[in-house]
C-alpha cells in the first residue's frame, strides 16, 4: 500500500512514524514543499521546542483552542498531553514542566525533538522528499493523483493533508479540484505595533501578570506582557491576538487594547493599595516609591499617562490624584496599527471548514482515504504548546485511521 503524506511537519512526522510502526509493509512518503522538513519545530520556542503543555490550569479546551476546542476535546482523549510526554520520554528526550505548565526537553533545544523524529523516520524507512509543494490533488482509479510544483506526480491509496497553516489563500489552492469548503486564513498569534511609541522606549521590560482586553468586545487575555522596540508583545499580547485573529484583520489591525496593569485587580482593590503605600511612605516621592511589578521607567510613564507629577510627594497625591492613577493603572488604553509575526512562528487561522471532517478519524467525509491533520485545518491555539499538542494529537489519531481503513 502506498501512503502518502503531504508536508514534513509535527503532524506529518509524527503520522508517518506511526503509520509505518502499525502497518510495517507500507511505502509511507512525506512530501515536503520546503528545503528542510521540521523547520517551525526547529524555531518553535524560541528554539527550544515548547513541544507541548501539562493542561493543569486550563479549565476548557476553549480557554486555549480558540478555533477547534470541541474537536481538540475528543482526540486529547485518544492522545492526550500525557501521552506525548511518554512517548517523547520512551524515545529517549527527558522532558521538563515550567512554572507555567509549557513542557520543553531538558537540553532545551528544538533539535533534540527534529533529530528524535527524523531519526525515527529514517529508521523505519519513511521515503522523505524535499522541494515537493503540492499543487494539485485529483481522485484516481485507486485513491489520488498528486502533482507538484517541479512537474512531477504520484499516486496513493491514502493520503494526509498536514502542510501547515498558510499565511496566504493561494495555500490552500491545491484542494480546489476536491471543492472541499475552506476558510481564508488569517494570522492569528502576533505581537502588535503601538500607534504611539513613547511606551517602546522601555523597550526590554515585562511586566508579570497583566490583563488585556480589546477594547469594545469581551475578548481577553491574561499573561505577562513584553515592551518592545515596536509595540506589545508576551503572553499577554500573543494570546489575545488568536482569541481576536479575526476581528482584528478585519480591523486592519487598527484597535485599542485596554490594560489592566494589575492583572485580575479592579481599580478599589488597586485604590486600595495605592492608600496603603501613601499611609507607609507620605513624604517619599511618588518616583521613588512604586509597586514592585514596576520598572522605575514604566512607573514614570504610566504616572505620565495619568497626568501626574513624579515628583509630588505620596502624602500630597490625595484621593482624587490616587483615583486617577487607579483608572488608569487598571483600564489603559493603547492604540496599536499594525502586526508583528511572532518570530518564525507563524500561526494561522483558518484553513479547512471541520465539518468537512469525521472528527472520531480525521478522514475527509466526501473523500475516502484522504486524511486532514494539524494547522491545515481550522484550528489553532493560543501560546503555550497547545499548537504542538494539536499537531500531534492530530497526526496520531489519522495514522491510526489510515491504518486501520480496509
Amino acid at each position: 500500500m502506498k501512503i502518502a503524506i503531504i508536508g514534513a511537519g509535527a503532524a506529518g512526522c509524527f503520522a508517518a512514524i506511526h503509520i509505518k510502526q502499525w502497518l510495517p509493509e507500507a511505502r509511507v512518503t512525506v512530501y515536503e514543499s520546503g528545503r528542510k522538513a521540521l523547520a517551525k519545530v526547529a524555531v518553535t520556542g524560541g528554539g527550544r521546542c515548547n513541544l507541548t503543555n501539562s493542561f493543569a490550569t486550563v479549565a476548557s479546551m476553549e480557554q486555549v483552542y480558540p478555533r477547534g476546542h470541541r474537536l481538540m476535546k475528543r482526540l486529547l482523549r485518544e492522545f492526550s498531553q500525557q501521552d506525548t510526554c511518554q512517548w517523547f520520554e520512551s524515545e529517549g528526550v527527558a522532558l521538563v514542566t515550567q512554572e507555567d505548565e509549557c513542557v520543553f526537553p531538558v537540553s532545551q533545544d528544538a533539535m533534540e525533538i527534529v533529530g528524535t523524529l527524523l531519526g525515527l523516520m529514517k529508521a523505519q524507512g519513511v521515503e522523505l522528499r524535499l522541494e515537493h509543494r503540492l499543487t494539485g490533488i485529483r481522485p484516481a482509479q485507486e485513491g489520488y493523483r498528486l502533482e507538484f510544483s517541479n512537474g512531477k506526480t504520484a499516486e496513493a491509496q491514502r493520503v494526509l493533508i498536514a502542510t501547515g497553516g498558510s499565511p496566504k489563500p493561494s495555500g490552500l489552492n491545491m484542494l480546489d479540484g476536491l471543492q472541499i469548503e475552506t476558510v481564508a486564513p488569517v494570522p492569528s498569534l502576533f505581537s502588535v505595533c503601538t500607534a504611539r511609541h513613547d511606551i517602546t522606549a522601555m523597550a526590554g521590560t515585562v511586566v508579570n501578570n497583566v490583563r488585556t482586553t480589546l477594547c469594545g468586545t469581551k475578548i481577553q487575555a491574561q499573561g505577562a506582557l513584553l515592551i518592545t522596540h515596536q509595540g506589545l508583545s508576551g503572553p499577554a499580547i500573543l494570546k489575545l491576538s488568536s482569541r481576536g485573529a479575526r476581528l482584528l484583520n478585519e480591523q486592519d489591525y487598527r484597535a485599542k487594547i485596554a490594560v489592566n496593569w494589575f492583572g485580575n485587580d479592579n481599580e478599589e482593590q488597586v485604590m486600595s493599595q495605592l492608600a496603603d503605600m501613601a499611609a507607609k511612605h507620605p513624604q517619599k516621592q511618588l518616583q521613588s516609591v512604586y509597586p514592585t511589578r514596576f520598572t522605575s521607567r514604566l512607573w514614570l510613564y504610566l504616572l505620565q499617562q495619568c497626568h501626574i507629577r513624579h515628583d509630588l510627594r505620596w502624602a500630597e497625591a490625595g484621593a482624587k490624584g490616587m483615583r486617577r492613577m487607579a483608572a488608569v493603572l487598571t483600564h489603559h488604553e493603547i492604540e496599536i496599527n499594525g502586526k508583528n509575526k511572532f518570530k518564525e512562528e507563524f500561526v494561522t487561522c483558518g484553513g479547512v471548514v471541520l465539518s468537512n471532517i469525521n472528527p472520531s478519524t480525521m478522514e475527509c467525509k466526501e473523500h475516502p482515504g484522504l486524511f486532514f491533520a494539524g494547522e491545515v485545518l481550522d484550528v489553532d491555539a493560543v501560546t503555550g504548546g497547545f499548537n504542538l499538542q494539536a499537531a500531534w494529537s492530530m497526526g496520531y489519531v489519522a495514522a491510526r485511521h489510515m491504518t486501520l481503513t480496509s
